[in-house]
């Protein structure tokens, strides 16, 4: 099986080949309890994933952000959304994905902003 650039997907499920081209995947919270959502939500993660995130905004320019979900959405308060792309989505998680995050085109979405500030398409 293969993506619509004829690229073949990972039988692993790695996704080496993402961060390989600039990918960089944060979670708001990077830890939590199995079967709790946001059970590890304000116990300093946040403070971390807000410093990188700033840190990418004040460094870069032309950078696609898909924030998924309303923890990453507010990360946004940091970006220039005159200066980048940002996307929102609800959560790809299986509790909400069905509320807009299929559908959203969020991968088609970044391709067609990096193509347009002459940077190179991600082999999704």
């Amino acid at each position: 099986m293969s993506d619509d650039t004829g690229a073949p997907y990972p039988q692993t499920g790695e996704l080496d080949r993402w961060a390989r081209q600039g990918v960089l995947m944060l979670n708001a919270v990077l830890t939590v309890q199995a079967h709790s959502p946001a059970s590890h939500a304000n116990r300093g993660w946040e403070t971390f994933t807000d410093a990188v995130v700033r840190a990418v905004a004040q460094r870069k320019k032309n950078v696609v952000y898909m924030l998924w979900g309303s923890y990453a959405q507010r990360k946004a308060a940091v970006v220039n959304p005159s200066e980048n792309c940002i996307l929102t989505a609800p959560h790809p998680s299986p509790l909400s994905a069905f509320r807009g995050f299929f559908g959203c085109k969020h991968f088609s979405k970044a391709n067609e902003y990096l193509v347009s500030t002459g940077q190179e398409p991600i082999v999704w």
